[in-house]
C-alpha cells in the first residue's frame, strides 16, 4: 500500500530546518504504519519505542531532560543502536507521556541532529496542547484515509492512476465507465487502510462491512475512555446522528434532530470532541464571496461530515447488493454519499479551508466553497448525471465568480461560465483550476 504523505516525510528528512515531527490523525488511518514503512525504506536503521501502557517510558521522562539520558534509554527500549546520522526515531502513542511530548522541545533546541517522528491521536495531542505543549519546537503532518487516488493504487490500477493524476481527460473518458465502478466500490469500502487491506487481499464485501462496524465500534470505546462521564451520551448522540443530518435536503446541521429541545450551547463540548478526535469535519457556511473566505464565517451554521465515506456507508446500512444494483447507490439518501465524498476528497487530496454557502433566501445553497489561489471557487455536487444548476449559477450571477466548478457523473467539459470535473477527478481539483 502506498500512501503519498511519504512524499512529504523525504521532504522533512531533507529539509535544513528539520523539527521533530508529530503526525496527527484519527485512530486507524495509518500513522504507525506509515513511520515504520518511511523508516524502512529510508533510513539504515529504525528505532521503535510504543508509549501505550508503557510504565518504563513514563519513567525515564520523570526526571529531567537530559537528552543523552533519554537516548540511551530509547537505545534501550528499541534494541537498537541509535546513532543521529542514520537511524529513524519513531515514538508512537506519544500523547501517553505528556513529558515525552514537552521533551521535542529540547531535542529542537540542543539535538536537532536526531531524526525524530512522533504520532498520536488528534484528540491526545489536542489535550496536552497549551500545557506542556511545545508550540513552535515541531512540524507537523496531518494523516488522513486513503484517497480515491491511493485506493485506485492499492487495487492494482497503477496506468489508470496515471492518466487521472495527469488529468488525462481524452484517455479518462475512454475508461469511464471502469472509474464509475470503482468509484462506487469506494463509497463503500472508504479509505480506511485496515478495510483496504482486506478488500485488496479478498475481494470480500460482507468482511469490508464488518471490518468497518469493529473500526465504529472502537471509536465508541473511545468515547468512554478519553471524554469525561458527562459528555460520553451526548458525543454518541452526535456521532451517531450525523447520517441523518446529511440525508436531509438541507443538510445544514440541526440540534433538535439530535434530540427534541437540544441546543448547541449543550452539544457544544460534545461536537469539539468529535472533532479533535478527527472523527468529524466542521464545513461552516460563508454569506458572501469575498476574499478570505475564513473572514465571513457563520459559526452558527455549519454541516458535518465523517472522516472517511466508506464508514458513512457503514453508519447509514448499506449493503453489497445495493452496491451491485447499478446506480442505486448513488441516489441513496439524496447525494450524501456523493457529497461526503467529495469532501473527503478535498481534504485528502489538497490543503484547501472549505465552507458552503447559502443565499439569505435559503432557496440557494452551494455545496462547497473555497480559494485556490486569489479566486473562490464554488463546487456544485451532482450524484448523477443531472447537470442541472441553478443554485451555482444563482451564486455566479450574485458574486460574478470566474472559476465555477459542478462535479459530477458526466465526462470533464469547459463551457463558458462552468467547469464540470469528474467525481472521480475531484482531488485534481487545484491543479485543473489553476490552469485555467
Amino acid at each position: 500500500m502506498y500512501r503519498e504523505k511519504i512524499e512529504e516525510l523525504k521532504k522533512w528528512k531533507e529539509s535544513k530546518n528539520r523539527k521533530p515531527l508529530i503526525i496527527r490523525g484519527a485512530r486507524q488511518v495509518g500513522k504507525t504504519w506509515l513511520m515504520k514503512e518511511f523508516g524502512k525504506n529510508y533510513y539504515e536503521k529504525c528505532a521503535y519505542i510504543n508509549f501505550d501502557d508503557n510504565t518504563r517510558m513514563d519513567k525515564l521522562f520523570e526526571e529531567d531532560f537530559n537528552l543523552d539520558r533519554i537516548i540511551q534509554g530509547f537505545k534501550i527500549e528499541s534494541g537498537v543502536n541509535i546513532e543521529a546520522e542514520n537511524t529513524l526515531i519513531i515514538l508512537d502513542e506519544i500523547q501517553e507521556t505528556p513529558k515525552a511530548l514537552k521533551a521535542l522541545k529540547y531535542f529542537c533546541e540542543n539535538a536537532r541532529e536526531y531524526h525524530i517522528i512522533s504520532a498520536g491521536s488528534l484528540l491526545g495531542v489536542a489535550i496536552h496542547e497549551g500545557t506542556s505543549f511545545p508550540v513552535g519546537k515541531v512540524d507537523f503532518l496531518d494523516l488522513k484515509p486513503l484517497s480515491f487516488f491511493e485506493f485506485i493504487e492499492a487495487i492494482g490500477e497503477e496506468e489508470i492512476l496515471k492518466l487521472l493524476k495527469n488529468n488525462d481527460f481524452d484517455m479518462i473518458n475512454v475508461f469511464s465507465t471502469k472509474l464509475k465502478d470503482y468509484l462506487k466500490l469506494y463509497y463503500y469500502v472508504g479509505g480506511m487502510p485496515e478495510v483496504v487491506n482486506a478488500y485488496t487481499q479478498n475481494k470480500d464485501l460482507i468482511e469490508v462491512r464488518a471490518i468497518q462496524k469493529r473500526l465504529l465500534e472502537a471509536y465508541e470505546q473511545d468515547f468512554s475512555k478519553h471524554a469525561p462521564t458527562n459528555i460520553v451520551p451526548r458525543i454518541r448522540q452526535l456521532w451517531n446522528n450525523i447520517p441523518t443530518q446529511l440525508a436531509k435536503e438541507n443538510k445544514k446541521f440541526i440540534y433538535g434532530l439530535v434530540k427534541q429541545g437540544a441546543r448547541a450551547r449543550e452539544y457544544e463540548i460534545a461536537l469539539s470532541w468529535l472533532i479533535d478526535c478527527g472523527l468529524v469535519y466542521q464545513i461552516n457556511r460563508v454569506n458572501n464571496s469575498k476574499v478570505p473566505l475564513s473572514a465571513y464565517q457563520d459559526f452558527t451554521a455549519f454541516k458535518l461530515y465523517l472522516l472517511d465515506v466508506g464508514l458513512l456507508s457503514a453508519m447509514s446500512g448499506i449493503d453489497s447488493k445495493t452496491l451491485l444494483e447499478g446506480n442505486e447507490v448513488f441516489e441513496e439518501f439524496k447525494g450524501s454519499l456523493t457529497e461526503q465524498y467529495v469532501l473527503c476528497q478535498l481534504k485528502e487530496c489538497t490543503d484547501l479551508d472549505v465552507f458552503y454557502w447559502t443565499s439569505s433566501s435559503g432557496v440557494a445553497e452551494v455545496d462547497f466553497i473555497t480559494q485556490v489561489g486569489k479566486n473562490n471557487v464554488p463546487i456544485e455536487v451532482k450524484s448523477s448525471e443531472n447537470l442541472q444548476s441553478k443554485s451555482l449559477k444563482t451564486f455566479v450571477e450574485k458574486y460574478n465568480t470566474k472559476i465555477n466548478v459542478r462535479t459530477s457523473m458526466s465526462n470533464y467539459r469547459k463551457e463558458d461560465w462552468l467547469t464540470n470535473i469528474p467525481l472521480y477527478s475531484i482531488g485534481n481539483i487545484k491543479t485543473i483550476v489553476e490552469k485555467e
